[in-house]
């Protein structure tokens, strides 16, 4: 399968502390900046489908504000019930001040 790398936003859209929500390639994704570095992961909870982009970040963790599943921003790893199931993770990188996105 191939992938592609796509502009999603000017890197200053999500600053250190912050997470922003794209559509991209038919994904929903959630972009987190972390003290200067960028993860992103489908904004989906894969306890019961829904959003995760309104959960509290703690560390490097992302809690699913339905239930409080926890999720590694780093590898999408389901780390406490009621899920599961990992997240998807996609590439992101900031290349001259724009993020780009690899989508499958």
């Amino acid at each position: 399968m191939n992938s592609e790398w796509i502009d999603i936003a000017p890197a200053v859209d999500v600053p250190p502390g912050e997470h922003r929500s794209y559509e991209a390639a038919s994904w929903y994704v959630v972009i987190y900046n972390v003290q200067g570095t960028f993860y992103a992961l489908e904004d989906r909870c894969t306890h019961d489908d829904n959003p995760i982009e309104d959960g509290e970040v703690d560390g490097l963790e992302v809690i699913c504000p339905r239930h409080g599943a926890r999720f590694c921003l780093k590898t999408g790893a389901a780390l406490t019930p009621p899920a599961y199931e990992p997240l998807k993770t996609f590439p992101v990188e900031e290349v001259a001040g724009q993020l780009r996105l690899r989508v499958n």
